[in-house]
């Protein structure tokens, strides 16, 4: 299932937020499914980088405690337009997803 990823950047001044929603599930490994009566195994997000023109700025490592379809948020200074801001994230699974955006 493709896993959809989208990135926002809101501006205030000279400090620019990213803000990234992953459609996740973040399952923890613990929860039994009811019709089957399985464990669902662990498929949460471990680790997503930011960018900033190809350079990394922030990692986040996240882990089977966040909630589903997270919302993670940084904030950047001296982001100029013309300047790439890009993420990249990849989970228990071995699946990844990125989405980059260009600053008005």
């Amino acid at each position: 299932m493709m896993k959809q990823t989208k990135l926002r950047l809101r501006r205030n001044g000279s400090r620019t937020e990213v803000l990234v929603l992953v459609k996740h599930s973040m399952e923890t490994g613990t929860r039994v499914d009811h019709d089957t009566r399985l464990t669902v195994p662990a498929d949460y997000i471990d680790r997503m980088t930011f960018a900033l023109n190809g350079n990394s700025v922030a990692e986040a490592r996240l882990g089977p405690g966040v909630a589903a379809d997270p919302l993670t948020a940084i904030a950047l200074e001296q982001v100029e337009p013309g300047d790439r801001v890009s993420v990249v994230w990849s989970d228990t699974q071995g699946e990844s997803g990125h989405a980059e955006v260009v600053v008005d």
